[in-house]
């Protein structure tokens, strides 16, 4: 009988207990980088597809607190903090991929660079963003490290210009709404609704950047 093959997608329950417990700042960043590098390091040299399945699927079986314990506060340019943002960006995909492949249409409504390096056709399904959001996961893991962030960065990038123009839409409708007399209630509706669409695109644009700048760091070494 082989080796049990080992479980780098689990927590030990010893460390969920501290951290429930609470831990030193300083150690819970030192743990974050170390549980980063390990988890990484871990899947580029198996060759089991099980171990590349239960990475991916971290979030999903340990929760997103525990992994927010380790990695959330851990600064963009830094590894844990780049991995946390790649867990969510898959997260948020796969449970929004309808909303997420309209955005994309309103984005990219023509095929562009961002297109061919996100590997996105130009009219994407929920069932392409799924698939997409488990290839730029995956592909952190077992291919090029920049490459899956650069891909990251596009998709994103895409889908926040997607937001800002569907609450320009919104803007216009409320402001010929105002040119008709319409309900001022509705107005005020519309206008509230684009101002939440446009923080939303401006957070997205910022994890579009902390992408790229993470490619940046890694091909020169410097991403830890």
């Amino acid at each position: 009988m082989g080796a049990r093959p080992s479980r780098p997608g689990q927590l030990a329950p010893g460390l969920l207990e501290q951290m429930a417990g609470g831990m030193d700042p300083q150690a819970i960043s030192e743990l974050a980088h170390v549980s980063a590098a390990a988890l990484l390091d871990r899947v580029h040299h198996s060759e089991d597809p099980a171990v590349v399945e239960r990475v991916l699927t971290l979030v999903d079986r340990e929760g997103v607190d525990v992994i927010a314990e380790l990695w959330s506060s851990s600064e963009p340019d830094s590894l844990p903090g780049i991995l946390w943002r790649l867990y969510m960006l898959r997260t948020w995909m796969r449970r929004h991929r309808d909303s997420i492949a309209r955005l994309w249409r309103v984005g990219e409504p023509v095929a562009t660079s961002a297109s061919a390096i996100a590997g996105v056709d130009q009219a994407p399904t929920e069932d392409d963003i799924a698939r997409l959001a488990d290839s730029i996961l995956s592909g952190a893991f077992t291919g090029d490290f920049a490459v899956a962030l650069e891909r990251a960065s596009a998709f994103t990038d895409v889908v926040a210009t997607g937001l800002r123009i569907e609450a320009h839409r919104l803007v216009v409708s409320a402001n010929n709404g105002a040119a008709a007399e319409s309900d001022v209630t509705d107005e005020d509706a519309l206008r509230t609704k684009a101002a939440r669409l446009m923080h939303t695109a401006g957070n997205l644009f910022a994890t579009a950047k902390d992408f790229q700048h993470g490619a940046n760091l890694w091909r020169r070494g410097r991403l830890e």
